[in-house]
């Protein structure tokens, strides 16, 4: 649910509505005009801050100056209910090269970067890693003087293999995974409070969809393998399954 401060009367008609199969992406878009980055944005349940590959906001690439991203002066002139943000998660940073104290305070000043002024009743933070499943040491170790840093939903974003039922026992509050690839339900038989970002190709992906999980791509929308038609594609199909998923709860 959005309004910008230009156009204060473009509301969802119902939180209650949205947030039975919200539908949102992981970040990463294939357009090259922020103004059309946002607007694709937010036509989504939960607008999310773009990312454009194009335009050097690949996840390696960002943080390498932390805070510059193509849309967030623009992302900024809007007020949200609820709205996903994300940035590189220290162990993917870390198995990038960067040494740990270095990583920590990079994210750390890239999220702040990204929270300072905007206006927004709830935020979701989504940490993404790719590498989680191969690496050796202690994640949430590293995941938790972020989270505790800001007032936001905890997120993680894996869009490999890993040892899933761990991520049941970590101190988030939601679990974004490739549903296309993965069937995380073989690995619990309690939630233990989580809900699940089902990344999907297919409405088929989704086994077990309870109330406050949402829906996503199952994986970011670079430029390297989509177009933006791709992407008008992607949104269709989401809104599509997220109609189903609305009448049969």
């Amino acid at each position: 649910m959005i309004h910008s401060s230009q156009e204060d009367d473009h509301r969802h008609s119902s939180i209650y509505e949205a947030r039975r199969a919200c539908i949102t992406q992981i970040g990463s878009l294939p357009f090259r005009n922020v103004d059309q980055a946002m607007a694709y944005s937010l036509q989504h349940d939960i607008p999310f801050l773009p990312e454009l590959t194009a335009l050097g906001d690949a996840m390696l690439h960002s943080i390498k100056n932390p805070g510059h991203l193509s849309c967030l002066e623009k992302f900024k002139t809007y007020e949200f209910e609820t709205v996903k943000i994300q940035c590189i998660g220290p162990a993917t940073l870390i198995a990038a090269g960067y040494e740990e104290n270095d990583a920590l305070l990079r994210i750390y000043t890239h999220i702040e970067s990204i929270v300072k002024d905007l206006r927004a009743h709830e935020i979701i933070l989504f940490l993404d890693e790719p590498s989680l499943g191969y690496v050796g040491f202690d994640y949430e170790r590293l995941w938790a003087p972020i989270f505790e840093s800001f007032s936001v939903l905890r997120g993680v974003h894996i869009c490999g293999n890993m040892q899933w039922d761990k991520l049941f026992d970590a101190a988030i509050d939601i679990i974004s995974f490739d549903a296309s690839k993965y069937d995380i339900t073989k690995y619990y038989k309690d939630r233990k409070g989580k809900r699940i970002a089902w990344g999907i190709q297919r409405a088929e992906d989704i086994k077990d969809f309870q109330w406050g999980d949402l829906i996503t791509p199952p994986c970011g929308l670079g430029t390297k393998l989509f177009t933006e038609a791709d992407a008008e594609a992607k949104l269709a199909q989401l809104r599509e399954i997220a109609g189903r998923l609305r009448s049969s709860l």
